[in-house]
């Protein structure tokens, strides 16, 4: 993000406050915006073993309650909060263990593109540990379950 954009997000979030308008909700939109550029999925070792990672090396998810092609998170109040979508503005780059005939996009919001993998929408998670980190894995969450991925696109739950 640009020191423009930095100085418009801190007035905006600063003139909110007051409001009552929740900063947690605002960051996250902003953690999209950041993330947006190129997004690259890689395979990492985790200690449940190899699983799809974003590009800062956190696991990412796939709902139970979605569709080939189609985000039902966003669909449901506060879910994008907590899982938000994997998203890029340009083509998503495939790392090192992925298969870049798997890695897909679909429409997401204005100029952004969520990243799907077997036509899977994928998520992070907004309270993830860290890089390489499976304890959300299998998460009972906004009546679904939260699964990582193989490169080989199987639910890891």
């Amino acid at each position: 993000m640009d020191l423009g954009r930095r100085r418009v997000m801190a007035v905006l979030l600063t003139a909110m406050a007051p409001l009552g308008v929740p900063l947690l909700a605002a960051a996250a939109g902003a953690r999209e915006r950041a993330a947006a550029p190129a997004e690259q999925l890689r395979v990492a070792q985790t200690l449940v073993g190899p699983l799809l990672v974003d590009g800062r090396g956190h696991t990412v998810f796939v709902f139970s309650r979605e569709r080939r092609t189609r985000d039902a998170c966003a669909r449901i109040r506060g879910c994008l909060r907590d899982w938000p979508a994997l998203t890029t503005a340009q083509r998503p780059i495939a790392g090192p263990g992925v298969r870049r005939s798997l890695l897909g996009t679909i429409p997401y919001r204005g100029h952004l593109r969520q990243l799907t993998y077997a036509g899977e929408p994928l998520h992070t998670y907004r309270y993830d540990d860290g890089p390489g980190s499976v304890i959300n894995i299998g998460n009972h969450q906004f009546g679904g379950v939260w699964s990582a991925l193989s490169a080989s696109a199987r639910r890891v739950s």
